[in-house]
C-alpha cells in the first residue's frame, strides 16, 4: 500500500445532519498527500446515503455498532498515513488545520501526539464561550500527569493528531471506550513521547445533547463522567504495567474526580478547605490563576453535608 502522508479518521453514528459538514472540511484542507476515511458505525438514520454520495473521494467502510474506539481502529487498521487526524462525526475543521499539524510533526520526530484548540459551537454552528482547551500543554507530560491521576487540560478528539509509529507501540483503543475514545490517545500517547500544543483554533466543536463537553451538567452526568475517570485511570494503569513503567496513577491524586464526588455527595467545611487547598497545588492545572480561581469555587459552591446530590437529577 502506498502510504499517505496524512490520514483523516471520522467516526460516525447517526449524526447524518453533521457528517457532510464534517467531510467537506476534510476534503477542503490546504494539504496535499491526504486521505480521509470515514467509518459508520451501525448508523440507522440517513448518514449512508450521505456518506455513499461522495464517491470514490472518500474511503467510507460500514459495520456493526460496536462504540467509538472500534469505528476508530477500523479507520486507523484501513489508512495509511504517517500521521493519524481524527474528526468526531459532528465538529468540522478550518482549512489550515493539517498543514499546521503537518508542520508541528515535521519539526520534532519526537512528537507522539500533537493538537490545536477547538471553538465550541451550538448545534446551529454559531460560537459561543472561548476556545477549548483554556490551558496548553507541550513537552514532556509524563511527569505531570503522574502527579495528576493522568488528568491535564486535554484536547477533543477532533484536535487530536498521532504518529502512526506511536499508534503501533500503543496498539488498539481498548473497545471499552465505547464514547470518548480521546481519553485514551490523551492519556497514553503523552508516555510515548513529547506533545505539540498549537494555540489557533483549527477547528470547531460542536456542544449538543448528546455529547461529553456541556456548558452545565446534571448529576447523572457527572456521575458518568467519575465512571469513566476512573475506567480511564484503570486502562492507563494496566498500559503502564504492560510498559513495565513501575510507577501508577492514583484516584486520590484526580482533583476534579475527587471535586465531583464531594459536589454529589456535599461537604463539610473541613473537606471544602482541603479540596481547596488541594486544588491549589494540583498538578493537571498549570496555569497558577486557574488553579487559584477553581479552588475558591470549590470552598465557596460546594454543597453542604446533608444537603444531597449538588447537582439536580435528570428529568424524567
Amino acid at each position: 500500500m502506498d502510504r499517505a502522508a496524512i490520514s483523516v479518521l471520522i467516526n460516525n453514528y447517526n449524526y447524518g445532519r453533521f457528517v457532510g459538514r464534517a467531510i467537506d472540511s476534510a476534503l477542503g484542507q490546504q494539504a496535499v498527500d491526504v486521505e480521509i476515511v470515514v467509518v459508520d458505525d451501525g448508523s440507522s438514520d440517513q448518514s449512508p446515503a450521505i456518506l455513499e454520495a461522495y464517491g470514490d473521494r472518500v474511503k467510507v467502510l460500514f459495520q456493526k455498532n460496536r462504540g467509538q474506539a472500534a469505528a476508530i481502529n477500523t479507520a486507523v487498521h484501513s489508512s495509511s498515513g504517517e500521521i493519524l487526524c481524527f474528526l468526531d462525526a459532528d465538529d468540522w475543521w478550518a482549512p489550515t488545520k493539517l498543514s499546521a499539524i503537518a508542520k508541528a510533526f515535521k519539526a520534532d520526530a519526537q512528537l507522539s501526539l500533537a493538537y490545536h484548540r477547538l471553538q465550541p459551537v451550538l448545534s446551529d454552528g454559531s460560537p459561543t464561550m472561548r476556545p477549548i482547551p483554556r490551558t496548553l500543554c507541550a513537552g514532556n507530560l509524563a511527569p505531570r500527569l503522574m502527579r495528576s491521576a493522568g488528568w491535564w487540560p486535554f484536547p477533543m478528539t477532533s484536535a487530536v493528531a498521532v504518529r502512526r509509529s506511536a499508534w503501533d507501540t500503543a496498539g488498539d483503543i481498548p473497545e471499552d471506550f465505547r464514547i470518548s475514545a480521546d481519553a485514551w490517545l490523551v492519556g497514553i500517547y503523552p508516555f510515548l513521547g513529547s506533545v505539540a500544543a498549537l494555540p489557533e483554533s483549527h477547528g470547531f466543536y460542536r456542544i449538543h445533547s448528546n455529547n461529553w463537553y456541556r456548558q452545565s451538567v446534571d448529576a447523572a452526568m457527572l456521575r458518568k463522567r467519575m465512571a469513566h475517570w476512573r475506567a480511564t485511570l484503570d486502562a492507563t494503569n494496566r498500559f503502564l504495567l504492560t510498559r513495565g513503567l513501575g510507577e501508577r496513577l492514583h484516584l486520590t491524586d484526580h482533583h476534579p474526580y475527587q471535586v465531583a464526588s464531594a459536589m454529589l455527595d456535599g461537604a463539610d467545611m473541613f473537606t471544602r478547605l482541603r479540596l481547596g487547598m488541594d486544588g491549589v497545588f494540583f498538578a493537571g492545572e498549570p496555569n497558577l490563576l486557574r488553579r487559584l480561581r477553581d479552588a475558591w469555587r470549590v470552598t465557596r459552591t460546594l454543597p453542604g453535608p446533608g444537603v444531597g446530590a449538588g447537582l439536580a437529577e435528570p428529568e424524567q
